[in-house]
């Protein structure tokens, strides 16, 4: 029964308390860029939540099993990122094959999830936070979820936002900026939860 409650409280904690996007600011980029659709907001989502949850689970292993043992930990960010640009090139092909509708929707920034500096993020925290592998698996999946999360959220707005009478100075980049800042707020609130 711990183990549960502790795995709840990680999911508590990376979706919302530490949001990486809202609360540590990683991420940024696909935030933005990728939020004007639900559609590919969803599919962004979903590609990140793979690769964290792969990412977790290789660069643990990586870290533990070679890094350590050889005595390389100064190779540590080399080798995630490395290991990132595997899984979202094997993601990328996955999607491109499958739904090439969504490759096409998500255009530069689903390569660029490799540099996403979330993902790399939740990659080295894991090892900082010195989670088990249980746990970084998990942690990861969270991480990912919560990222998708403010996408959709996002998304949403901005979709609402479109049929909107607002200034025309306001529209597009400034208003998404507005909102990325309320929603940050909305989401410090969480900060005061004791789990």
């Amino acid at each position: 029964m711990e183990f549960i409650g502790k795995i709840f409280a990680l999911a508590i904690a990376a979706i919302f308390v530490q949001n990486f996007v809202l609360m540590r600011f990683l991420g940024l980029c696909p935030y933005i860029g990728v939020s004007k659709k639900l559609d590919s907001a969803l599919g962004m989502g979903m590609a990140v939540i793979f690769v964290m949850t792969m990412a977790s689970t290789f660069t643990w292993l990586i870290q533990n099993f070679f890094l350590v043992p050889w005595k390389l930990e100064f190779l540590q960010t080399i080798a995630f990122i490395l290991t990132i640009a595997s899984l979202v090139q094997l993601v990328e092909m996955i999607i491109q094959k499958t739904a090439p509708s969504l490759y096409k929707a998500l255009g530069v920034f689903l390569p660029l999830i490799t540099t996403n500096c979330a993902v790399l993020g939740v990659a080295i925290l894991n090892i900082n936070d010195q989670l088990n592998f249980i746990e970084a698996i998990f942690n990861g999946f969270f991480a990912g979820i919560g990222f998708t999360l403010v996408l959709l959220l996002m998304a949403g707005i901005r979709e609402r936002l479109e049929k909107a009478e607002i200034p025309a100075c306001m529209k597009g980049t400034p208003i998404a900026m507005i909102v990325a800042g309320c929603m940050a707020l909305a989401f410090l609130g969480f900060s005061g939860l004791k789990i």
